[in-house]
């Protein structure tokens, strides 16, 4: 499931406010590669980052859900919340 672009954008803006990365906002696109090249994502931000998109989302990410994968790029993690949002 491709998200939408209100979802892209709110994930976008969560990972932004989540991160701190202020500037670099206007750069990060579907394609932008994050777990292994954001050097601002490592293991504390991911679990920060999850429990940010919960509360913004109203959803739950149970553990067995997570893995790198889901983290390879802006694009895939929009796109897993925006499943996680259709279910």
């Amino acid at each position: 499931m491709t998200a939408t672009d209100e979802t892209f954008t709110a994930v976008r803006s969560v990972l932004v406010r989540t991160l701190q990365l202020g500037g670099k906002a206007t750069t990060l696109t579907r394609g932008t590669e994050l777990l292994g090249s954001l050097a601002e994502l490592d293991s504390m931000a991911v679990m920060q980052l999850l429990q940010a998109l919960e509360e913004y989302f109203g959803i739950a990410v149970p553990d067995d859900e997570i893995s790198a994968d889901m983290f390879a790029t802006l694009g895939v993690l929009a796109d897993f919340i925006e499943s996680k949002l259709a279910a």
